[in-house]
């Protein structure tokens, strides 16, 4: 029997392959994703050290992270070693909070208290991640219907990485949104043109430090333009006249 101690509970594995958590106040069964387990492994013994760390949620999806220098080799592994030939989709997240708080939001959508001017601090989500920057793509495999969604920080001196269009030629349209929107290049990609802004264009539009002037003029309506459902009134009036 193996046992691991984690979050403050003691995790055993019976000889039966049976995982349970044990507490001073429950047991709970474990859950596992033996399908992603399986492929996370064979990721880590295919790219070996260009994984940094993964993560599964059970029944949902697997995270990679990889780094940067390997995200070609990523692409062309998975693809051709691993199966995952369905390209789905490449982006890029900046974690950054933004620093104008939450002044473009309708006041009606801020909790009472709340101070817009102290942004939270940067949280990466699954798999984590220790830049501001990320390249987000996912491949799937479609015989075994599963899929992977991969990840590389991207160092703020230095916002590029590898092409993965020698490898998926439909990732070049991604590619050029993703250096439109976030200021991100790729190295190899030799049609970095405008898909969506004009040529003169200054700024990247989904960073989180572009300010979206036409907020600044009219806040977003956020619920203030929500109707009610049909009948919602009705019922609301009803439970006043019971409560008086």
């Amino acid at each position: 029997m193996r046992t691991w101690l984690t979050a403050g509970r003691v995790i055993r594995l019976s000889s039966a392959d049976t995982p349970t958590t044990e507490s001073s106040e429950d047991v709970v069964e474990a859950v596992r994703d033996e399908r992603r387990e399986a492929l996370a492994e064979r990721l880590t013994t295919v790219l070996g050290d260009a994984v940094v760390e993964t993560h599964i949620r059970p029944g949902d999806d697997l995270w990679v992270r990889v780094n940067r220098e390997a995200w070609a080799e990523v692409a062309e592994a998975s693809r051709n070693r691993l199966g995952l030939r369905f390209f789905d989709f490449l982006s890029a997240i900046d974690w950054l909070p933004s620093p104008f708080g939450r002044d473009m939001d309708a006041q009606e959508d801020l909790d009472a208290g709340a101070s817009s001017s102290e942004p939270a601090p940067i949280v990466t989500g699954y798999a984590g991640g220790d830049t501001r920057f990320q390249l987000l793509a996912r491949l799937f495999d479609i015989d075994e219907h599963i899929g992977v969604t991969f990840k590389a920080d991207l160092p703020d001196e230095d916002l590029s990485a590898p092409t993965w269009t020698g490898t998926f030629l439909g990732a070049e349209w991604h590619e050029r949104e993703t250096w439109e929107m976030f200021g991100i290049s790729f190295t190899g990609n030799r049609n970095l043109v405008h898909l969506y802004l004009p040529g003169a264009f200054e700024g990247n539009p989904l960073r989180k430090d572009f300010p979206l002037l036409a907020r600044r003029v009219k806040p977003w309506p956020g619920i203030v333009d929500v109707e009610p459902m049909p009948g919602a009134d009705e019922e609301a009036d009803g439970d006043e006249a019971g409560a008086s």
